[in-house]
């Protein structure tokens, strides 16, 4: 648990170039599976999506993502899966990125 929870952390500090919150804020963190540990770490992959599926950063995000997982301590591989099923909506975003972009109460 507490891998998973150092996961989720670094991801928070990969933000969506056009809207001001973390991924995971965004609610684009759709999984994290961690696979069997070994003396070098676990293996981690990432499910996630983007808020569109012509989102002209796609590659960036993804690639900061894997490149934050893969910076965990304990982690030995990173792979980071994007996905657009189901898709992305606000309502999935937590409350403090619907406050900080100032969509909270529309959702």
């Amino acid at each position: 648990m507490e891998l998973e929870n150092n996961i989720r952390l670094a991801l928070k500090q990969v933000f969506d170039p056009e809207i001001p919150a973390n991924i995971v804020d965004l609610g684009l963190i759709y999984g994290i599976e961690i696979g069997k540990q070994t003396e070098e770490g676990s293996p981690v992959t990432v499910t996630m999506t983007l808020t569109a599926p012509n989102c002209p950063m796609a590659d960036e995000v993804v690639e900061d993502a894997r490149i934050a997982v893969s910076q965990v301590p304990g982690v030995s591989l990173a792979t980071v899966n994007l996905t657009f099923d189901p898709p992305w909506d606000p309502s999935r975003m937590s409350e403090e990125a619907l406050l900080d972009t100032g969509l909270y109460g529309m959702f």
